[in-house]
């Protein structure tokens, strides 16, 4: 017997079952999808959709030459231009089955345009100032920028804020937006532990990070024994704090990410196209943090292609299908503190939902989960937020009644 949800008129899941389980308003659309998956939309824990524009035009292999390039990119933007490309980014995600993003940016581009479409998510204000006399006047453009996005925001849309990463940010700006994000309510992210070189730059200011600070007559702050050393030392991990990318951590690093009670998100393809390394999955899982997926932009992956990120996961820590594809939904969803909201097809969760096309005859449910892993964009069938369809598959597929 095939499954039935209904949806009420809020975007909210209203009841889920079999057919002889769920009502059927005499007033109700029904979408019939036979042969295929219902999952709860993916949750992209980190993207960066501001940059779509720039999917494969920075080949640099080099992190800190690819990191200028962006950097050049961005200059050379107009408000406009990054506005276009948000756009382009959301209607991406949903053509991948992703419902929910935690994005980071310093254009505000991706709040509006999320809004604007009535998609959901986290978008993050990069906080940016490496000087230490200029973190005060670079809080105040972070504080602006968030009053006038939550402001225009969308009502699935929340606004936080991100130091962007110890190369980037004054130890002084770390305490000040950290407190900013604390004292308003705002979600609070950051990159840390991502590079080798950025390890350097913190534990003997070394590196090309470092000679990058020397030449501009930055001053270097002490040494930590890690990024995520430096982080807890500055107070800014705890468990509104969402840790992106940590792939350089070690055993006690990942100790302090837990009785912090920080939450993880690896983006393993961007990781191995910067030569970064792989993080340590496993070891976090264990350890019992909230762990979910990002993609990164498709400045470093090409695509917002979030199941081949799971794949390369669940090779990394050894999980079973069924494990993997919970990472991709109630594992972000825990994450961004979202759990029972998103990421799962309760009732009272939004109706935020893909419908994958299955192969034939139906495989068992375990079949299933290794076949949903292996999907291809092609397959899906069908993206909901809220309820509303947001991207259809061309014809083929779905049986509309």
């Amino acid at each position: 017997m095939g499954g039935v949800l209904l949806t009420d008129s809020a975007g909210r899941i209203a009841a889920v079952g079999t057919d002889d389980q769920v009502p059927r308003p005499e007033d109700a659309v029904v979408r019939r999808f036979p042969g295929a998956a219902l999952l709860p939309g993916f949750v992209n824990a980190h993207t960066h959709l501001e940059l779509t524009g720039l999917a494969g035009q920075i080949a640099e292999p080099d992190f800190i030459d690819w990191i200028l390039h962006i950097r050049r990119a961005k200059d050379a933007a107009t408000p406009e231009t990054f506005c276009d490309w948000a756009r382009a980014g959301v209607r991406d995600t949903w053509r991948h089955g992703i419902t929910t993003v935690a994005d980071t940016g310093t254009s505000g581009a991706v709040a509006l345009a999320l809004s604007e479409l009535g998609g959901a998510g986290i978008v993050y204000q990069e906080a940016i100032a490496p000087e230490p006399d200029r973190a005060a006047a670079a809080l105040a453009g972070v504080r602006d920028a968030v009053e006038r996005l939550c402001a225009a925001a969308g009502p699935r849309v929340t606004i936080g804020v991100s130091p962007h990463a110890p190369y980037t940010v004054s130890p002084a700006l770390y305490r000040a937006a950290a407190a900013y994000a604390r004292e308003a309510g705002l979600p609070l992210a950051g990159h840390i532990a991502e590079s080798p070189a950025e390890s350097a730059f913190v534990r003997a200011g070394a590196g090309p990070f470092a000679d990058g600070w020397r030449r501009r007559g930055i001053p270097l702050g002490p040494p930590a024994r890690s990024p995520i050393e430096l982080l807890a030392e500055l107070g800014v991990l705890g468990p509104d704090f969402l840790a992106i990318h940590a792939v350089q951590a070690d055993a006690a690093d990942c100790a302090t990410l837990a009785e912090t009670g920080c939450a993880v998100v690896v983006c393993p393809r961007s990781n191995r196209r910067h030569g970064h390394g792989a993080p340590p999955v496993a070891a976090y899982l264990s350890a019992g943090l909230r762990v979910g997926l990002g993609t990164d932009s498709v400045a470093s992956v090409g695509a917002l292609d979030l199941l081949a990120d799971a794949r390369e996961v669940r090779l990394l820590a050894g999980l079973s299908a069924e494990d993997t594809l919970r990472l991709l939904t109630v594992g972000g969803a825990r994450c961004l503190g979202r759990e029972g909201e998103i990421g799962t097809l309760a009732a009272g969760a939004w109706a935020d939902l893909a419908v994958w096309r299955l192969p034939l005859p139906p495989p068992t449910p375990d079949l299933a989960a290794e076949a949903l892993l292996l999907a291809r964009r092609t397959d899906l069938l069908a993206t909901f937020v809220s309820g509303r369809p947001v991207y259809e598959a061309p014809t083929e597929g779905a049986d509309r009644g």
